[in-house]
């Protein structure tokens, strides 16, 4: 185990990046159960939907194309439903026990994306268009609002006491991820946001949900509360950990990996973590993406800008030290993480694959 010192001057320990606890074979596997177990129920909350909503959810999971033909598009890692299953066992139960928290989990984060596309203008998810592109915004509200209303209804419909106590986690989470995608977007229009406010911001968008989900299966199992509060704080944590890394692969990942453009971030003027941490580091190139920023936001050119205009931003922002930083703080945030799971008590298999789901979070490329 080695240790690094943090953003705020503590020293914490981590495993070293890309040395997974747990073979990749082992995650991917984790990965699959997580997807094997929950889709099919996930197929039967959608079937419930009316025409035309029921095919437009099917679109964005990928189990069809546009025109309606089966195929078995990429339809996201399942780190969520994982989550969910492996919560379950830390709380002594079997894996099946958390299948309605993952199925939760995964269709409100689904509504997330269906929203977020729209609102971000995104046109491309997971290498293909997205469904506000397809069948057009309005199909893409209501398929959100509906998946949101389905994973509510999923919980509630077990009728006992858990799936009140795990309802009332969700929707908090809920609530948080709303309030995170209105802080990303009023942050858009700022010249400046602070760190503290971007971490804010990320743990509501991604942390909250990933924590719902480490917490939610144990819930169902019948975990008490600590225990439940204990895998959320783990599970906040990576989801920083994981927002982190998504904003460095928002910049500089590979859109074969990703399957968004290059230069995602910088294209729709996000204050990403490397971009805030840049012009918080001070300096000449912080000095100089600060300008150029503030000047883009005025631009009329900006929606012509060429690869080596977005290129040049992202050196600067990589000189400004925001890129270094946003790494470190990935795996600062995964440390903490790890901290926290340790406060669990549950069988040592359990705790080795959150531990390796949470290295996967560190290390992935897309």
């Amino acid at each position: 185990m080695s240790v690094i010192t943090g953003t705020r001057g503590e020293t914490v320990p981590t495993v070293p990046p890309g040395t997974p606890a747990v073979d990749t074979a082992d995650v991917s596997a984790l990965l699959e159960r997580g997807r094997t177990l929950s889709t099919p129920v996930m197929r039967a909350a959608v079937g419930r939907l009316a025409s035309p909503m029921d095919t437009v959810a099917a679109y964005h999971f990928g189990w069809i194309d546009a025109q309606g033909n089966p195929t078995d598009a990429d339809s996201g890692k399942a780190v969520r439903p994982a989550l969910a299953l492996l919560s379950a066992e830390a709380a002594g139960a079997a894996p099946e026990v958390g299948v309605p928290g993952a199925v939760a989990v995964e269709l409100v984060h689904n509504f997330s994306l269906l929203h977020d596309d729209l609102m971000d203008g995104d046109e491309q998810r997971r290498h293909r268009d997205t469904v506000w592109k397809v069948f057009g915004p309005a199909q893409a509200i209501l398929v959100g609002d509906a998946l949101s209303a389905l994973a509510n209804e999923i919980l509630l419909e077990l009728g006992t006491v858990e799936a009140g106590r795990a309802t009332r986690r969700l929707t908090t989470a809920n609530r948080k991820l709303i309030d995170g995608q209105a802080q990303d977007i009023s942050y858009e229009h700022r010249e400046r946001v602070t760190v503290e406010e971007c971490l804010e911001m990320e743990g509501n968008k991604t942390g909250a949900l990933l924590a719902c989900a480490v917490s939610i299966g144990a819930v169902l199992g019948g975990a008490d509360d600590r225990t439940a509060d204990k895998l959320e704080e783990y599970g906040y944590h990576l989801g920083l950990a994981f927002q982190a890394v998504d904003d460095l692969l928002g910049i500089w990942g590979d859109p074969e990996a990703t399957g968004k453009q290059t230069w995602s971030d910088l294209r729709q003027r996000k204050k990403s973590l490397p971009v805030v941490a840049a012009l918080a580091a001070g300096g000449q190139a912080s000095e100089r993406l600060g300008r150029l920023l503030a000047e883009d936001a005025k631009s009329p050119a900006f929606d012509s800008f060429t690869e080596e205009d977005f290129a040049y931003r992202a050196a600067l922002i990589e000189e400004a030290g925001g890129r270094e930083w946003t790494a470190e703080e990935a795996r600062r945030q995964h440390a903490i993480a790890l901290r926290a799971l340790h406060e669990v008590d549950m069988p040592a298999r359990v705790r080795d694959q959150l531990i390796a789901l949470a290295d996967f979070v560190v290390v992935r490329k897309k």
